[in-house]
C-alpha cells in the first residue's frame, strides 16, 4: 500500500476488502489521506456523518466519500456506503496513518531496576522500579516513571512524563498521554480539631485493556479498595478521577470532568466536558450527562440523558434570574401558606 513517495495509499477496493462496506463508482480510485468535505482535494476521502453538512456533497472536491445508505445518492463520484460512516472514517484514518513502529531498545540514560523484553522501547531518562512487569512491544517515552510492582500490559504506549505509582496494574494496549498520573494519593484526611490527619491510601489503580487516557489526567489510588477503570474506556485530557471510583467498561469521559471519590459508573456511560460528580454516587449503565452538568444524586434508571446547566445569557438577565433563585425558598413558603389559607377558606376543617 506504499506509493512512490513512501506514503501509504489504498484503492477503494483495498479499503473495502479490509473494512467492509459497499463501493459505488470506480473501485480503483486511489486514496492517500482523509479530510473533511470542505477541505478535501484530489487523493483524499471525506465522510458525511452529520446531515447538516449534506449540502457540501455538491461542492466537495474529495476523490471519494464515505456515507450512509440514506445519503448514498447524494454524491455522484466514487463512494463507500456503510451503516456507520463516522466509525468507518476512523478506521480508514488508522489504515492510512498507522502508528510508527519503534524498534526495541533501552536508552543509555534510562534507569531500570527490572528487566524488560527486548521488544520494548525505553526512551531517555525513564525510571523503572523493582518487581515491574512490562509486556511485549510496549513504548515508554522519555521521562516516564514506573513505580515498584507495576504491571503494564503488552502493546501499551506511555508518552513523555507519565507517572505510574507503585503496585498499579494496567492492561494491554493502553495509551497514556503526556503528564498522566496513575496512582497518586487520594484526597483522604480525617479531622482532628483544627488539624487534618492524613489517611494512608493503601489501595491501587487497576485499568483494563484498550483504555486511552488523555494528557494531564489524574487517577487516584484507592484508600482501601482499588480504583478501577474498566476495559475500553476513553478518558480525555485534564480529567480528575478520585479514589475508589469504579468506571464501567466502554465509558467515555470528556475533558475537565471531575469525579469525587467512590463514584461508580455503569457500563457505557458518557460524560460531557466539565461534568462534576459528587462523591459516593452511582450512575446506571448507558447514562449520558451533558457538558458542564453537576451531578449531586445517583441515577438508577439506565439509558437516560441528563443536563443541569443554565443556558448562556446576558449578564443583566443572569443576575436578575439569580436574584429570583435566591428567593425561591421564601416564595415556596408563601405559596404553601396561601394554599393552606385557601384550603381552610373553601374546604373548611
Amino acid at each position: 500500500m506504499m506509493n512512490g513517495l513512501g506514503e501509504i495509499s489504498a484503492t477503494l477496493a483495498d479499503i473495502a476488502a479490509q473494512l467492509g462496506g459497499d463501493v459505488l463508482g470506480d473501485a480503483e480510485t486511489r486514496i492517500l489521506q482523509v479530510a473533511t468535505l470542505a477541505s478535501a482535494g484530489e487523493g483524499q476521502i471525506a465522510f458525511l456523518a452529520n446531515r447538516k453538512y449534506r449540502s457540501q456533497l455538491a461542492t466537495t472536491k474529495a476523490s471519494a466519500v464515505i456515507l450512509g445508505p440514506d445519503a448514498a445518492d447524494g454524491f455522484a463520484g466514487p463512494r463507500i456506503v456503510t451503516e456507520n460512516p463516522y466509525a468507518y472514517y476512523a478506521r480508514v484514518a488508522s489504515l492510512l496513518n498507522p502508528v510508527a513502529v519503534m524498534a526495541g531498545g533501552v536508552h543509555a540514560s534510562a534507569v531500570l531496576e527490572s528487566p524488560v523484553p527486548a521488544s520494548v522501547f525505553v526512551g531517555p531518562h525513564v525510571v523503572i522500579g523493582k518487581d515491574v512487569s512490562i509486556g511485549e512491544n510496549c513504548r515508554i517515552y522519555s521521562g516516564c516513571v514506573i513505580g515498584d510492582g507495576v504491571m503494564l500490559g503488552e502493546d501499551s504506549t506511555l508518552y513523555p512524563n507519565v507517572s505510574i505509582y507503585e503496585a498499579c496494574r494496567i492492561g494491554r494496549r493502553a495509551i497514556l498521554h503526556s503528564g498522566v498520573v496513575i496512582g497518586a494519593d487520594g484526597f483522604g484526611f480525617a479531622p482532628d480539631g483544627k488539624h487534618w490527619v492524613k489517611i494512608p491510601q493503601i489501595g491501587a489503580v487497576v485499568i483494563g485493556d484498550d483504555v486511552e487516557i488523555g494528557a494531564n489526567t489524574t487517577v487516584d489510588r484507592g484508600a482501601l479498595d482499588d480504583t478501577v477503570i474498566g476495559e475500553g474506556c476513553k478518558i480525555d485530557n485534564l480529567v480528575m478521577i478520585g479514589h475508589n471510583c469504579n468506571i464501567g467498561p466502554f465509558s467515555v469521559i470528556a475533558g475537565c470532568t471531575g469525579m469525587a471519590g467512590s463514584t461508580t459508573l455503569g457500563e457505557h456511560c458518557i460524560l460531557g466536558g466539565a461534568t462534576m460528580i459528587s462523591g459516593h454516587l452511582s450512575l446506571a449503565p448507558n447514562t449520558t450527562i451533558s457538558g458542564a452538568s453537576t451531578v449531586m444524586r445517583s441515577i438508577v434508571e439506565p439509558g437516560g440523558v441528563y443536563a443541569s446547566v443554565f443556558p448562556l445569557d446576558s449578564y443583566e438577565h443572569w443576575m436578575r434570574n439569580a436574584s429570583h433563585i435566591r428567593r425561591l425558598s421564601k416564595l415556596a413558603d408563601r405559596v404553601s401558606e396561601l394554599e393552606k389559607q385557601l384550603k381552610e377558606k373553601y374546604l373548611g376543617d
